[in-house]
């Protein structure tokens, strides 16, 4: 009994962890999809909801106009698209598009930004300045824009640039950097760039994350000191 017990226990437990794998395998796969059909309208990525009778897909772009096309045609197209290659039942998948509200914090969009300045033959010089600017003006902590390959000469090399504030370890880097990579297929070879950005700290959670820096300590004002009353004799007590 314990032998079958515990070879039930194996399975289920595989068994979970096939399911992580597919649904992480899933996901990498839809997101390239999106990133290629949708790199001209400001693709940012994409979040799935899985409930038991149907799943949301929800695109979020720059451009959510040309992502659902005229009178919704293109969405259906790609909702088809979606189905046919992961092979969902019909009306099984659903997508929708989601704009983005600040585009100068998401790199994803402006790593696509930079990747088509370049392409139309842009100086990288000016492109990445152009790109580090328009971040910081939305209001970002920090940048950091790295373009690496052979950008003047036959040697390759990488040039970074970088403005604001910017951190690299712990956990508020997991929840504070933003990151995107893209690669630009130019006529002397493949250039590869990076996009990172540290986005601020918003209490309600809609532009950055909710969770302060944990170096980040608020001093309080001193509170009103309370002044006891004066004892008063009761007629009892004389």
């Amino acid at each position: 009994k314990s032998q079958e017990g515990a070879d039930m226990a194996g399975a289920v437990r595989t068994s979970k962890k096939r399911k992580f794998v597919a649904d992480g395998v899933f996901y990498s796969e839809l997101s390239e999809l999106l990133a290629r059909e949708l790199a001209e309208d400001g693709y940012s990525g994409v979040e799935v909801r899985v409930t038991p009778v149907l799943t949301k897909v929800v695109i979020r772009a720059t451009r959510t106009r040309s992502v659902l096309g005229e009178d919704g045609r293109r969405i259906r197209e790609l909702t088809a698209v979606v189905q046919k290659r992961f092979g969902f039942k019909p009306g099984g998948v659903e997508l929708y598009a989601e704009k983005v509200d600040k585009r100068g914090l998401c790199a994803m969009a402006q790593a696509e930004s930079l990747r088509y300045k370049l392409l139309g033959g842009l100086a990288v010089r000016r492109a990445c300045y152009g790109v580090l600017r328009y971040v910081m003006e939305e209001g970002a902590k920090g940048c950091e824009v790295s373009v690496s390959g052979k950008l003047r000469a036959q040697r390759a090399k990488t040039m970074k640039f970088s403005d604001g504030y910017m951190i690299s370890t712990g956990h508020p880097k997991e929840i504070y950097i933003e990151k995107a990579t893209r690669h630009v297929l130019l006529r002397q070879g493949v250039i590869g760039l990076m996009v990172k950005i540290m986005l601020p700290h918003d209490p309600e959670g809609k532009f950055g994350p909710r969770t302060p820096m944990p170096d980040i300590i608020t001093v309080l004002e001193p509170k009103e000191p309370l002044i006891p009353h004066q004892p008063v004799a009761s007629a009892s007590m004389v």
